[in-house]
Order: C-alpha cells, then sequence, then structure tokens
C-alpha cells in the first residue's frame, strides 16, 4: 500500500466516514489563486513536469535553498532534468514540511505514481511522468478539470485588459467559470516606483494624466464597473500591516500631490493615503456585492542582493508582527460598518499569533440585513500556516470566537495547475479533527449535522458566500 492511501491522514473512524461519504467527491470552488488567465484560455501545455511542477513554486525553491541547492538549479539556467534531480534530492529531506505530503498528493492524483520522490528514483519518475503528461494530454485545462473545479477567481491588476477572460468566457467547450479578482496593490504604494509604473498605465487606459486623489478614485471605480461586468466576485488586498489613520479629503489631496511630485511621503501620510483608499474601494465593493480579501502580515523580499537578482515574490518573505494590527483592523472595519459600506470581507492574517486577534475582531461586525451568514470572515489558514498545524489552528480559533459551520474553507493561492490536492488535504484535516472531537464526546455523533458542517466548509458556503 503506497504512502497516499485511502485514510492518508484519517486516524479516527468518524474523521473516516465523514471524509469517504461527504468530503472526498466534493467539487472544489477555488476563490482565490494566481494561475495564469492566458494559460487557461490558451489550454496550454506544459513542455515537462519541470515547467509545470517548480516554475514560479516559491515553496519548493525556499526547500531547495535550505538543502543547499545553488541557485542556478531553482531559478536559473540550469537544464530541466538538473532542477527535477535538484528538487527530488530536495523532496525526501521535506519530511515533516506539508511539501513531503503535497508532493507525493501531486504524484498520486495527476500521475498514479505511489513512489516516494528521492535522489534514487528521480529519473525514473521524471521519465514517467513525462510520458504521462504527453500520452494523457494533461493541458492546463485537462488537469482543472480532472480536479473537479467548477469555478476559478484568478488575481488581475485593474490595468490588465481581461481579454483573455474573455476568451474563456466565449469558448463553450470548457465548462469551469474563471472569473477575474481585483488586485489594486499598485495603487496603494505611493511612496516608491510601483506607483508611478501604475499612473502611467492608468493614463494609457484612460487617455489623461491623474493629478488628483479624487481623478484616481473615479477611473479605480470605472475599472470596478470593467471587471464587474466580467464576472468579477472579489477583489484581493496585500497589506504588511493593518493600518488606520484619519485624514481630510484636503489632507489626501495633499498627500497625493506629493506623491506625483515624487517627495518624501512620511509613515503617517501613508497610511492616511492607505486608510481612505481602502475604505473608497470598500465602498464599490459594497455596491458591487464584491467579497473584499485582505492577506496582511507578510514581510517581502528581505534578501536585498536576491532581490535585486530576481525581484519580487521568488522566496525571500516572512511574518510580520504589529501591535497595532488590532486596534486598526476593529477602526478600518468600522469606518466602513457606520456608514452602512461594510463589503463582504475576509481577513488572512499571516501571524499565527493573531489568530485570536483577527477572528475576535470580525465577529464584531456580522450585523447585516441581507442574511449573509458570517459577512466578515476569519479567513483560511495561507502561505506559512496552509500547514495541518496552521490550519487546526485557524479552524480552532474560528470555532472558539465564532461559527465555523459558516466558514467558506480553503483557498488554493497558488501559480500551479497541480496545487489542487491542498484542497484534499484540508479536507482530510477538518474530518480527522471533526471526528476526534466527535469521539472525545465533544461534538454529538449526529449524522445531518456532521454531514452539514463538512459540505459547507468543503463546498457550499464559499458558492453562498461569494453569489452576487
Amino acid at each position: 500500500m503506497g504512502f497516499i492511501n485511502a485514510d492518508f491522514m484519517l486516524n479516527n473512524e468518524t474523521g473516516k466516514h465523514l471524509y469517504h461519504r461527504y468530503a472526498e467527491k466534493m467539487p472544489i470552488f477555488d476563490y482565490h489563486c494566481h494561475l495564469i488567465p492566458e494559460w487557461i484560455a490558451k489550454d496550454h501545455e506544459f513542455k515537462d513536469i519541470t515547467e509545470l511542477w517548480l516554475s514560479g513554486d516559491h515553496y519548493k525553491w525556499r526547500a531547495m535553498r535550505a538543502n543547499g541547492v545553488p541557485e542556478r538549479k531553482i531559478t536559473g539556467d540550469a537544464s530541466s532534468e538538473e532542477k527535477f534531480e535538484a528538487w527530488a534530492e530536495t523532496a525526501e529531506n521535506t519530511i515533516g514540511n506539508p511539501l513531503f505530503h503535497w508532493t507525493q498528493l501531486e504524484l498520486k492524483r495527476y500521475f498514479d505514481i505511489d513512489d516516494l520522490l528521492s535522489k534514487d528514483n528521480w529519473k525514473e519518475i521524471y521519465d514517467k511522468a513525462n510520458q504521462i503528461l504527453k500520452d494523457k494530454k494533461l493541458t492546463a485545462r485537462k488537469l482543472i478539470e480532472m480536479s473537479n473545479v467548477t469555478f476559478i477567481g484568478t488575481t488581475d491588476n485593474p490595468t490588465d485588459s481581461l481579454e483573455y477572460h474573455d476568451q474563456i468566457s466565449k469558448d463553450d467547450s470548457f465548462h469551469v467559470k474563471v472569473a477575474p479578482s481585483f488586485r489594486p496593490d499598485e495603487a496603494f504604494h505611493i511612496d516608491d516606483e510601483r506607483f508611478v509604473g501604475f499612473l502611467d498605465r492608468m493614463e494609457t487606459i484612460f487617455g489623461t494624466r491623474l493629478t488628483s486623489y479624487r481623478q484616481l478614485k473615479e477611473q479605480l471605480q470605472q475599472r470596478v464597473n470593467y471587471f464587474d461586468e466580467r464576472g468579477t466576485l472579489a477583489s484581493d488586498h496585500a497589506l504588511e500591516n493593518m493600518v488606520y489613520q484619519e485624514a481630510t479629503k484636503e489632507e489626501i489631496e495633499t498627500i497625493f500631490q506629493k506623491a506625483l511630485n515624487q517627495e518624501t511621503i512620511t509613515k503617517k501620510e501613508k497610511e492616511q493615503y492607505l486608510t481612505r483608499i481602502l475604505v473608497d474601494l470598500g465602498e464599490m465593493y459594497e455596491e458591487k456585492g464584491w467579497a473584499m480579501q485582505i492577506h496582511f502580515g507578510a514581510l517581502r523580499n528581505n534578501n536585498e542582493y536576491w532581490y535585486n537578482k530576481l525581484g519580487p515574490d521568488v522566496g525571500f518573505d516572512s511574518l510580520h508582527d504589529s501591535v497595532e494590527d488590532g486596534r486598526h483592523l476593529n477602526q478600518l472595519l468600522n469606518a466602513m460598518a457606520k456608514n452602512k459600506k461594510l463589503p463582504k470581507m475576509i481577513i488572512y492574517n499571516l501571524n499565527p499569533t493573531q489568530n485570536h486577534i483577527v477572528a475576535s475582531a470580525v465577529a464584531n461586525f456580522q450585523v447585516n440585513d441581507e442574511g449573509i451568514k458570517n459577512k466578515v470572515q476569519f479567513g483560511a489558514g495561507w502561505w506559512f500556516n496552509d500547514t495541518e498545524q496552521g490550519m487546526l489552528r485557524q479552524m480552532e480559533t474560528l470555532a472558539d470566537h465564532g461559527l465555523l459551520m459558516n466558514f467558506v474553507g480553503m483557498l488554493t493561492d497558488s501559480r500551479s495547475f497541480v496545487s489542487y490536492p491542498r484542497h484534499e488535504y484540508f479536507r482530510r484535516i477538518l474530518c480527522n479533527y471533526i471526528g476526534e472531537q466527535v469521539e472525545l464526546g465533544k461534538f454529538p455523533q449526529n449524522e445531518e449535522l456532521l454531514k452539514k458542517l463538512v459540505e459547507n466548509v468543503c463546498y457550499n458556503n464559499a458558492v453562498s458566500y461569494f453569489k452576487k
């Protein structure tokens, strides 16, 4: 029997029953990921397992660096075989890390390979996976369909044309709904060069140069409308830490002018600007019925040497800490709620020590007349927290402060077309946790109640929550 067997991660009879009876066959509602829309539109054919498995995967890159692999075999010009061999030599050493589980799940689910990847069998697995990739035509769309996905929310810049989303929506041969998600982070960085590039792209779209914050708000509203016409259900925002700093309209315009003139922006001014734009965007999202996602707590691009060589998002990020996150989160939510312009919102914290801070804060803002269950969600464990313990900590904290029954469940948050087994991983952990509680006498042995809990968290809640 292979390592990935029917009862993998399930160590109690109730958990096994719940997983196999209810969770195992449920579809996936992938409400937040980083898949490339062009690859879906063109049904990208992967040249080999290395491109499919290692391209852009900074989780694996971090592990390879920790295993002493030279950067040439990670992000450099080494051959596909050299990179795969380097990953195989690393994979066996990831035991204890979720990468060990994910690697074997992905080999099993897409290639029916039971052998543990290692330095001894890398060539055999490399050749076999490549042959299956070719014979079964495991293209981008094929992999999505194999994963039983019904919806994909990609991550898109406000200045993106969304032409590939248009192509996908017009293609009747592909039955998975793919929609863009609005990610306006470049509009936030008024103190660095990213903001200048954003202004240039907005000028290309609208034919006029932005000269005021008022104009920026108007143009962002037009882009929100543009996305909404293409089926957008959610926005996403990456913050280093939660901010809240009030300012008058006049102060915001002054700060914006300083940014246009490339003058120094103070920490307070940046926080004032960021607060204002988040509140204004939240109002736009609320009117459209979108969910506003905020991911915070990542301290990014810490290795300056490799950032200068490789750019951002290549595996040199870590946890951030801030003593004011709880206060600022409550203040930001309150600023939207007091004007009845609080959208559906999902808050994800990267630092797990802040789980209770976030869970208790979102519980303050559930009041709504629309009947939305858990309108403000404590989001799933992500990035450094999509481990067994990280997922359990998040679910237990949510249950402590709110309603686990209404949790929208797992997000993929990945650039990889073979990352969907992370949902299986989550579901096994969820069912095992519920089963443990039942067998300890903490949850009742009530089939209908347990069925509802499993199916809600695995799929049904996400479908209900993201509808407009």
